[in-house]
């Protein structure tokens, strides 16, 4: 007699402890929403871990943990901004990512409706990016030890030969060009966090720029000093973070930084800098004064790089301050101290 397999209820079923316990039903779960969703060669195979070919030359690898509030928000999810988190920082090193693993700890009680729409959103970003899940892992915790779910990622891939983008590596005269409006993804968040209406829709810019980088890199990859994503804290924190590493200063014309009027209502209503607002579109690139304008035309030439802007200068200064104009005077952004300092006017 043929034992009785009860069909997992994506519609209206629950995350329970079984599901994180090894058995039948973590199977379940597993094929049902992420073999599903991420379908490949190497999870069919079944493997704890995948092996994969790679071509000879330097190869990058990076891991990150993903948890937001809400999960869902204009623009993305939790799902999607962990497959371009991922493929950002390894494309930051001038890389061609190559594979992603992902890992899930879900809270008892999560809806598998939900979890089917956050890995079916993965699935498809990856699938887009050209850069596939072949590993990864689930458990399940008891109710209230999580928040619904949280994603742990990890990233591998290859440096094209010769390239060498180091954060240490800005030189004054350097050009400062960023890729595009900032503070989209911060804003699309909290404004869904505090359930807040604009009257124009923001939406996170969470966005595979592997292909922006790729361009960049064939156009003027020998002028390309460094490149960062300005996440968390926003483009404040990646050029301070950039000036201490690289013992520089920097001096930007505030008023260059693309800047949509919607966001920068929302951030002025909600108290907000939206230097220091999440970025999960965009990319900050230190480039030699000889190969900005063919590196800028490039990324203007790119859909995610379409409003680039060349926004400031790398300056000698021993105190790696950052150094802010605009067209009342200027401020001093301290990352520091966190603090946001008076503008000197």
């Amino acid at each position: 007699m043929k034992a009785y397999r009860r069909k997992l209820d994506v519609a209206n079923g629950r995350v329970d402890l079984s599901h994180g316990a090894g058995g039948r039903a973590m199977g379940q779960l597993i094929e049902g929403i992420f073999h599903k969703a991420f379908d490949n060669d190497w999870l069919r195979a079944g493997n704890d871990q995948s092996a994969f070919s790679v071509p000879g030359g330097r190869m990058v690898m990076t891991t990150d943990g993903y948890v937001v509030s809400p999960l869902f928000f204009p623009g993305g999810n939790i799902g999607t901004l962990a497959v371009h988190g991922t493929i950002n920082d390894i494309a930051m090193a001038g890389a061609v990512p190559l594979y992603l693993s992902a890992s899930f700890i879900i809270e008892e009680g999560f809806p598998f409706a939900y979890l089917e729409r956050i890995a079916q959103s993965m699935g498809a970003a990856s699938r887009e990016a050209g850069v596939p899940i072949i590993t990864g892992d689930t458990k399940v915790v008891e109710r209230g030890k999580a928040d619904g779910v949280f994603i742990s990622t990890a990233g591998v891939g290859m440096v094209p030969d010769g390239l060498d983008l180091r954060s240490d590596a800005a030189r004054p005269g350097d050009a400062v060009i960023i890729s595009g409006s900032i503070g989209d993804h911060g804003v699309a968040v909290m404004s869904k966090r505090e359930n807040l209406e604009f009257d124009t829709d923001i939406v996170s810019d969470s966005a595979a720029l592997h292909g922006l980088v790729a361009d960049m890199v064939a156009a003027g990859g020998a002028h390309i000093r460094l490149m960062r994503d300005p996440t968390r804290g926003g483009i404040a924190a990646t050029l301070n973070e950039i000036a201490s590493q690289s013992r520089v200063g920097f001096r930007i014309d505030e008023d260059k930084i693309p800047l949509k009027p919607e966001v920068a209502a929302a951030c002025e209503f909600l108290g907000l800098d939206p230097l220091n607002v999440a970025n999960e579109g965009k990319l900050v690139a230190v480039v030699a004064p000889e190969g900005a304008d063919a590196v800028l035309a490039t990324m203007r030439a790119h859909p995610l790089g379409s409003e680039a802007a060349l926004v400031g200068h790398v300056v000698a200064d021993d105190n790696c301050f950052v150094q802010m104009t605009t067209s009342c005077g200027g401020r001093i952004v301290d990352w520091l101290s966190g603090e946001q300092l008076p503008r000197i006017c």
